[in-house]
């Protein structure tokens, strides 16, 4: 007799309620009904530079326990590091301080995924910077995330390292050549931005979840159109999203699916609450059907809920 499927454990991008108060946004996430949160550390959530780290981490430890919210911890903050240069200084940074400095960050960040419980600790190569060779950036990538995984093997975090549109590391392919530059190791896994799929993978989404089983620790989800990096909300893209969430429950995928709508802050409450009834719909493992016209179902939700300026 076939066992009972699970319903895919969805979770909410704290990058997408930034003008919430963390404590508020977790409250809002648990009320709805998800199952977890992925935790962009930054200045306005959990700063990951501000003093007394430990003791704020504790407290969200807490909260995430009171609302029964499960956590992967992201590393994608625009301007933590330096507030006139987006995701700068990188792995990929001419200056050795530069370099130092995000690994130390993400190092950091590692700490306070394994005192959270985290799932995952998400990040990225970063984009070459001009006047750099291929070889020079991936050298400098190799070393930084070497580092990494070092400290995230001491404390047993999965790092989950997501191949970015316009980064070195942009692609599956990009994934499994730093993989393999660095020796296969176990403790690298991979953050699959499914929109990022319907972007610019040759595979389609559901391929890619298949063809990255063995090394998915995290994943993010949004809608997309082919060839144009946008992350948007249900409804507004061109993904087909019944047959890549039968995808994740065919490899017994496990970790969060997290909406990732990074610049949809504003109406981020209102995205929240329309984006869970639309991925249920769209899961196979939920009660109820999935219905002809969900895609058009949630675009008219998500436009009735909306506020008329998203400033």
């Amino acid at each position: 007799m076939t066992q009972p499927v699970s319903p895919l454990r969805l979770a909410y991008g704290t990058n997408g309620l930034a003008d919430l108060r963390l404590s508020d946004a977790l409250a809002l996430l648990a009320d709805l009904g998800y199952a977890g949160v992925g935790l962009t550390l930054d200045h306005m959530h959990l700063d990951p530079l501000a003093p007394d780290l430990r003791r704020r981490t504790a407290e969200v430890a807490g909260t995430l326990q009171r609302h029964g919210l499960s956590v992967a911890v992201e590393t994608g903050a625009r301007y933590v590091l330096d507030p006139r240069r987006k995701h700068r200084p990188s792995l990929l940074d001419p200056e050795p301080d530069g370099r130092r400095a995000r690994v130390d960050l993400l190092c950091r960040a590692v700490r306070v995924a394994a005192d959270l419980g985290a799932t995952a600790l998400h990040c990225f190569s970063g984009s070459t910077p001009p006047g750099t060779s291929e070889t020079a950036a991936w050298r400098r990538l190799t070393e930084g995330i070497g580092d990494v995984l070092a400290e995230a093997d001491r404390l047993g975090v999965p790092v989950a390292l997501e191949p970015e549109p316009g980064h070195l590391v942009e692609d599956l392919a990009g994934f499994h050549r730093l993989r393999r530059a660095l020796g296969e190791p176990p403790g690298l896994g991979l953050t699959l931005d499914l929109g990022h799929c319907q972007c610019l993978e040759e595979l389609p989404p559901a391929e890619c979840v298949r063809a990255s089983a063995p090394w998915l620790r995290h994943v993010q989800i949004e809608d997309m159109r082919r060839g144009r990096h946008e992350h948007l909300p249900f409804g507004e893209g061109e993904m087909d999203f019944p047959p890549v969430l039968a995808a994740l429950h065919e490899v017994a995928y496990e970790g969060l699916v997290t909406v990732e709508l990074p610049r949809h802050s504003p109406a981020g409450p209102e995205l929240a609450a329309s984006s869970l009834p639309f991925l249920r719909a769209a899961d196979p493992a939920c009660e109820q059907p999935v219905r002809e016209g969900v895609r058009e179902s949630a675009a008219r939700e998500s436009a009735a809920t909306a506020p008329e300026q998203r400033c």
